[in-house]
């Protein structure tokens, strides 16, 4: 059993008998001496997507749902749904594009390393892994004599996701994102 400031984004945890998945926390350290330090959670229901938000003190014990990850591979888009198809037994899972709110910004057909999160033999979500490559689409033109640690300029990709990037990359050239902090890492290789 986890503490609450031990709780990840993307766990499932038993609450009041309902199996909930964080999907955001907001940490709050109040300035007063011996004050606790307190998460605020948003979640969602995995049977019935409700959204439910409560908030722990750091050291509340919470229960956690033991759930399978299993390595999945992007196969298709079906307008309203994503697909995935596991890599060992080749069964496909279907996604709701409203469940992978912030997931579906980094999904492209090249992403390696994405796992299914499996409770009760239904998914419930997506584990993207830490980091991605991806193409500019579009970005204002590269600054001649830019260094690397001068100013940065908004990215936009194919997924939708706009990151800010250093000057002199241009449209077409590859690069490393942070998928947690969706922050420009460096160049892919």
């Amino acid at each position: 059993m986890p503490k609450a400031g031990d709780v990840k984004k993307g766990e499932v945890l038993l609450i009041n008998q309902q199996m909930l998945q964080v999907k955001s926390i907001e940490v709050q350290s109040p300035s007063a001496r011996g004050a606790a330090t307190l998460h605020r959670m948003r979640f969602a229901n995995i049977k019935t997507g409700a959204k439910y938000e409560e908030r722990f003190k750091g050291d509340d014990m919470l229960e956690r749902v033991d759930l399978m990850r299993r390595p999945v591979s992007y196969s298709y888009d079906e307008g309203e749904a994503l697909v995935f198809m596991d890599d060992s037994d080749y069964t496909q899972y279907i996604l709701d594009k409203v469940d992978l709110e912030e997931e579906s910004l980094f999904i492209t057909e090249s992403i390696k390393g994405l796992l299914a999160l499996i409770v009760d033999d239904a998914i419930i979500g997506l584990e993207l892994p830490q980091s991605v490559e991806m193409e500019i689409i579009e970005t204002s033109p590269a600054i001649k004599g830019a260094s690397a640690s001068a100013r940065t300029k908004p990215a936009e990709f194919s997924t939708g996701l706009t990151v800010q990037v250093p000057e002199y990359l241009a449209p077409g050239e590859r690069v490393k994102i942070n998928t947690a902090e969706k922050k420009f890492m460096g160049r892919a290789d």
